[in-house]
């Protein structure tokens, strides 16, 4: 299917955690159909595997394959938890990107940042609180262009600073933080010009 053609071409630059002998199924339709399954609605691995079998036909008529089952929920656990966070943001940021771009986004457009706190994602027996994450919204085209975590003994003034220094973005743009960002260093830091 060509509309999904630059997506499976980032994909493809996803490092597969998988050894040589064990890629049945190939890693960028495996990532793909799992982002299907998730945005129409499935949360768990045993989701992703009803959504590939229930579409099956449709995904192999429309992806030239030939599968003839879903992987196996523990197949798609173990690829999923194998991957590398940082190349799959890479990833989707350059895709958010293209989006971007195809959308006739402003250069200077707007950008809203804001943290969740992940539901579930704390581990009492391990001693781990909920994950957080900060998101940069792109108001203009309403896209999610990344995300950075928060640490878990830190807050979202540095992680914020860190992801609009990553984003590159401009400085005519409007960007919109929660009131934890009003600090007259954090102001300071972003009026100083750049030191050659």
């Amino acid at each position: 299917m060509a509309a999904f053609s630059p997506l499976l071409d980032i994909l493809a630059d996803v490092p597969d955690p998988r050894r040589a002998e064990g890629k049945l199924y190939k890693l960028p339709y495996v990532l793909l159909f799992s982002i299907l399954a998730i945005v129409s609605g499935c949360n768990s691995y045993r989701g992703i595997v009803t959504f590939i079998d229930v579409h099956r036909d449709r995904l192999n008529a429309a992806f030239s394959l030939k599968w003839r089952r879903a992987p196996a929920h523990t197949a798609i656990r173990y690829i999923l938890q194998g991957l590398d966070p940082a190349t799959v943001e890479t990833a989707f940021r350059r895709h958010a990107a293209l989006l971007q771009a195809a959308g006739g986004a402003p250069e200077q457009g707007s950008i809203a940042l804001d943290g969740k706190t992940l539901r579930g994602s704390f581990d009492n027996f391990n001693d781990r609180a909920a994950a957080q994450v900060l998101s940069a919204f792109a108001t203009d085209t309403a896209l999610v262009l990344a995300h950075v975590d928060i640490a878990e003994k830190s807050n979202e003034i540095p992680a914020a600073q860190t992801l609009l220094a990553e984003l590159g973005v401009a400085s005519g743009a409007i960007v919109t933080l929660d009131a934890l960002h009003c600090q007259k260093n954090i102001l300071r830091s972003q009026q100083q010009p750049a030191s050659p």
